[in-house]
């Protein structure tokens, strides 16, 4: 598996990791709606911009995950936003490489770069039943707040 720095190039396949993402319980979600949607929008339209970070993993020259944090501000806030200066995640693996530990090798990643550039945190949102909460626990995110059937979590750097 390699691990690189997602760039804007990578905005089509980071379009299907948000349906991924978005679909982490079945089919609920189409690619048109994601297109369509402006709050799925809000965590691809402009990236990579200011604040913006993230990794994409391949397995033998074929992307199959990644993990991107947007910056967004107040007044565009994302469904697990906490602070315009601590980037919101979004994450995915495509389904047919799932349960090989990519996603836990791409947070770490994306943690280690957040580091690296001085971030003060990462959030993101969870809904109940999904199982990569565990994850995000393993790695030290906690419960900051919840909205309907999502909590938002955060990790402090």
């Amino acid at each position: 598996m390699l691990i690189r720095e997602a760039t804007a190039a990578d905005l089509p396949f980071l379009e299907l990791i948000v349906l991924e993402a978005y679909n982490w319980s079945g089919p609920r979600f189409t690619l048109d709606w994601v297109r369509a949607d402006p709050m799925a929008q809000r965590y691809l339209d402009g990236f990579p911009g200011p604040g913006d970070l993230g990794v994409v993993a391949a397995v033998d020259g074929h992307d199959v995950g990644a993990v991107w944090g947007r910056a967004l501000p107040a007044d565009r806030a994302g469904y697990g936003f906490v602070a315009p200066d601590i980037p919101e995640l979004t994450a995915g693996v495509v389904p047919c490489a799932r349960g090989r530990g990519i996603a836990s090798a791409l947070l770490s990643a994306l943690i280690d770069l957040a580091r690296q550039g001085g971030r003060p945190g990462l959030s993101l949102s969870v809904e109940d039943g999904n199982a990569a909460r565990r994850l995000y626990e393993r790695a030290g995110f906690v419960v900051t707040g919840r909205e309907g059937n999502s909590d938002t979590m955060l990790l402090r750097l």
